[in-house]
């Protein structure tokens, strides 16, 4: 009632409303005739190749197993943090590790399609972590000389966009190794997203860092913690705590960045269906590839933002 009365309760808002509807109605009309007649075959008839790439029919049951093991360590670590009840969490989440990295395709040239996505942004916001978290606080360090190398670091990582980056690591890498020596060129990948998602989480943490009030410093002091332990339990967890969204919109920003990897020739999600695309049999089937990628894009960044709401809601933030 309180909708409709909000949508038709005057002259003027049931006239904007009824524009709308009928907008809305003429716009699904022309989607479903259209979806009805398109061909969904270029799709159907590449969906393994979408999801895993080129990795041959052999490797599948190998992934299924790491999707597995790697959901089981994601439920571990939810239980862990009292977001889902499940018996012994920590046991979960560890033998959930343990499995997905004994199960992890190798080696990483076999990588493509989502999978790749998935384990460059998972793999480069883990590592990235711990480098941000050292990055923010020596931007607040009393050494000058770490000072300034951690904004120096921050700010012209920043300062530049993610796919000059791309470009650097695939170019400079290998003129700093010894002759012979050669770097699959989704470790270079990986390591640019690291360095990149490293800058960026580190303004995150810093932020919540400002947040925590210097009472906390002085309590975890007087109970005769070491500065080193007065970060891990008292500080550190709960500038994690503060700035936990802002976190979760960075790791899904950076799986849709993943998409830039096509640029240098890694076969990605975007790059697959690149490579679809150029086979002649497929010539002028690019709404339906492009709306299927919309889709995946649609799906995966929903979940991760529907358990970044989890997490909060176990958490308690913004709950008073």
């Amino acid at each position: 009632m309180r909708l409709l009365k909000a949508l038709f309760g005057t002259p003027g808002n049931a006239l904007v409303s009824l524009l709308l509807l009928a907008f809305l109605g003429w716009l699904g009309q022309a989607l479903l005739l259209w979806g009805l007649r398109a061909e969904w075959r270029v799709v159907g008839e590449n969906l393994p190749y979408f999801f895993v790439g080129q990795l041959p029919k052999e490797h599948l049951p190998r992934v299924g197993g790491f999707l597995l093991f790697l959901a089981l360590a994601l439920l571990g670590w939810l239980g862990s943090l009292r977001v889902v009840r499940v018996p012994r969490p920590r046991l979960l989440s560890l033998l959930g590790l343990l499995g997905s990295l004994f199960l992890l395709p190798w080696p990483p040239t076999l990588w493509g399609g989502l999978l790749l996505s998935f384990l460059l942004s998972g793999v480069a916001m883990l590592l990235a972590f711990p480098l941000g978290v050292a990055l923010a606080f020596g931007r607040q360090a009393r050494l000058p000389v770490l000072r300034l190398l951690a904004i120096a670091f921050i700010e012209g990582v920043r300062g530049v966009p993610l796919v000059s980056l791309l470009f650097l690591a695939f170019v400079t890498v290998p003129l700093f190794l010894p002759e012979g020596v050669r770097v699959p060129q989704v470790v270079r990948a990986l390591v640019a997203f690291t360095l990149f998602a490293a800058a960026y989480l580190a303004e995150n943490v810093r932020g919540g860092l400002q947040a925590v009030p210097k009472g906390q410093w002085e309590a975890a002091f007087s109970l005769g913690l070491t500065p080193f332990q007065a970060v891990g339990y008292v500080v550190l967890p709960q500038a994690i705590r503060l700035v936990l969204p802002a976190i979760v919109g960075q790791y899904i920003a950076l799986f849709k960045d993943t998409s830039l990897v096509a640029l240098i020739g890694i076969l990605d999600l975007m790059g697959v269906a690149r490579a679809v695309l150029a086979n002649p049999q497929n010539v002028g089937l690019e709404r339906e590839v492009y709306l299927f990628l919309a889709l995946v894009y649609l799906l995966v960044s929903g979940s991760f933002s529907y358990l970044g709401r989890l997490l909060e809601r176990g958490l308690g933030l913004g709950v008073r």
